[in-house]
């Protein structure tokens, strides 16, 4: 797969909700769009992820906040 930004990516899962949603899709195109919307979701939250643990990272070294993100402040 493909190097994408995050909002191409979420296009393209729209994309792909649209194609599903319709009733004439085979069987087959389906499944593989569903395969290939799994794929895509993984990938938003690894971008996700990646990016809320640079910001985290970036306001504990400013001091701005000490950060745990399981405690309820």
């Amino acid at each position: 797969m493909e190097n994408k930004s995050f909002e191409e990516y979420i296009n393209e899962l729209e994309n792909i909700l649209k194609s599903l949603e319709n009733r004439d899709i085979t069987l087959d195109d389906a499944v593989k769009n569903y395969t290939k919307g799994v794929e895509i979701s993984k990938k938003c939250y690894q971008i996700l992820d990646s990016n809320e643990k640079l910001v985290i990272s970036q306001m504990t070294d400013s001091g701005l906040v000490d950060f745990d993100p399981t405690k309820n402040n």
